[in-house]
């Protein structure tokens, strides 16, 4: 799936307090650039992971464009009487690499993955699945579902979490979760010997481990249970290696 973008504006007086009670990150950091965050389900799974951009009085939320209608719809539906103004824009994203043109901000999951630009920046022509997988940064409708748990998904890695901030939708669920002693599943990034299609089941002694999502320069992004993964597993005929990073 290509990781293709919409841009949903959010405006009015109340539009910071809004976001603030509904969102994984803090709204404040705007002051510093694009805040990478989610909305969950009171049961703390992903409804969707999105970037704000500070654009002004308003603020941008940068979706990918499969998951951008259904946002903006749940957004409408929490909005009640908040003073807040809720619209689909025709804003392009773009995106490349090394110092970022006017306009345009880092991208806060990892240093790797460039810059973002909202106002008709040239983008790059750039391998991002293979930049993805070296860093293990998962992807809207491939690694990112609706069954997901951030902290699984690694948020926390990807400054997509704040656990000082306040309630928000599903906050519960995820402090309880980083609160245990450790995660017993989440994505990782494996060693792959052939290539399986994105989906594949990972087994080690005949126990399914997880799944194999992307793949790009002999390396791949899965979800694994860390308890029956092993230094070597199958996914159908690719023969899969743990990293220890």
């Amino acid at each position: 799936m290509h990781d293709e973008r919409q841009v949903i504006r959010v405006g009015g007086a109340d539009a910071r307090d809004f976001l603030q009670g509904l969102i994984s990150n803090d709204v404040n950091k705007l002051a510093e650039g694009l805040v990478y965050t989610a909305m969950l389900t009171p049961q703390g799974k992903l409804i969707a992971d999105f970037f704000l951009v500070p654009s002004g009085e308003n603020i941008l939320i940068d979706v990918h464009a499969d998951l951008a209608a259904g946002l903006l719809q749940r957004l409408t539906m929490y909005k009640l009487r908040s003073a807040v103004d809720l619209e689909m824009t025709d804003r392009q994203v773009t995106r490349g690499l090394g110092e970022p043109p006017s306009g345009a901000f880092e991208d806060p999951r990892h240093p790797s993955l460039g810059w973002r630009g909202y106002d008709d920046q040239p983008g790059q022509d750039v391998d991002w699945d293979a930049i993805r997988v070296a860093a293990c940064v998962p992807q809207s409708g491939i690694e990112l579902g609706p069954d997901t748990f951030i902290l699984e998904a690694g948020f926390e890695r990807l400054n997509g979490v704040d656990f000082r901030k306040g309630c928000y939708v599903g906050q519960e669920v995820t402090a309880r979760m980083k609160h245990k002693t450790e995660l017993r599943k989440g994505l990782a990034t494996v060693t792959v010997d052939g290539s399986a299609d994105v989906g594949t089941e990972i087994t080690a002694n005949d126990k399914a481990v997880g799944t194999l999502y992307t793949q790009s320069g002999g390396q791949g992004i899965a979800y694994l249970r860390f308890d029956r993964a092993q230094s070597e597993m199958m996914a159908d005929g690719a023969l899969l290696r743990l990293n220890n990073t």
